[in-house]
């Protein structure tokens, strides 16, 4: 899953795509490197972001998702938490809502799901992205993504959404101390036992950041990409089935060469 922040403050690539044409030419260039799906935002959900309006994620990421019709041949994610913005945008030729807040924002962004029968990708999030990195962070993290992402699934099923309809993301970075995310990547296999595909978005984190850090300052968001492909590998390795990426040519390698060692059924000879 290919990444495309239409933000200005994004903490990898905020500002880098936030004119249409850019962001346009951008997700036809993340598909031509091996994306497999696009997840578009519009609003950022960094540590330490402000809420925006639905009108101001909806300005930002229609006129995209409009200039991609008939050009793009991946399905396109939106990622919000608004079950307005994700119904525009499912309308708009969007396929799959990505909400980050696990129904907590929004609990009729299930009903929105369950109306046009589209994937719902449910993350966990501890907190809220203005104060999320602030903790408490839980005592027991497993047990805590766990139980929120039942709660998440829990409100979908009652809204109408299908079990085949849901995948679930334990949320790296979204309230987790960096300790927590190593701990999640290890023991992933525990969330694939919930029974549904998991979604697994390491790229370019902070916690990666700061494993990689020199002369006391953390390495930048561009410097992190081979922290990411080894994040993205053992995510692979633990059960996930997508991977959310910034760094799609070199993702593809990552996961194609991860692939071969969980399914040895993909080798080639």
């Amino acid at each position: 899953m290919g990444v495309l922040n239409v933000t200005p403050d994004s903490f990898s690539d905020g500002g880098k795509y936030d004119q249409p044409e850019i962001a346009i030419e951008h997700a036809l260039a993340l598909e031509l490197a091996g994306a497999d799906l696009l997840d578009i935002g519009g609003e950022s959900t960094r540590p330490g972001s402000e809420d925006i309006s639905a009108s101001q994620e909806l300005d930002r990421i229609l006129p995209v998702l409009e200039g991609l019709r008939g050009r793009l041949k991946i399905p396109v994610s939106v990622d919000t938490r608004r079950s307005t913005v994700a119904e525009l945008a499912l309308r708009a030729d969007a396929e799959i809502i990505n909400d980050v807040s696990g129904l907590r924002n929004d609990p009729r962004i299930a009903e929105v799901a369950a109306k046009y029968g589209a994937p719902l990708i449910l993350m966990h999030m501890r907190g809220e992205p203005r104060t999320m990195q602030r903790g408490p962070f839980a005592r027991d993290v497993l047990k805590d993504v766990a139980q929120g992402l039942r709660d998440s699934v829990a409100k979908a099923r009652r809204a109408g959404v299908a079990k085949s309809q849901i995948i679930l993301d334990p949320g790296i970075g979204f309230g987790k101390s960096y300790s927590q995310n190593y701990e999640l990547l290890q023991k992933l296999p525990q969330l694939a036992a919930l029974g549904y595909p998991l979604l697994v978005g390491t790229s370019r984190k902070g916690f990666l950041g700061a494993t990689l850090a020199g002369d006391g300052q953390p390495a930048a968001p561009e410097d992190r990409i081979w922290g990411t492909a080894a994040a993205v590998t053992a995510s692979i390795l633990g059960g996930a089935h997508i991977v959310r990426v910034h760094d799609v040519a070199e993702m593809v390698q990552v996961a194609r060469i991860a692939d071969c060692v969980a399914h040895p059924g993909l080798r080639i000879r």
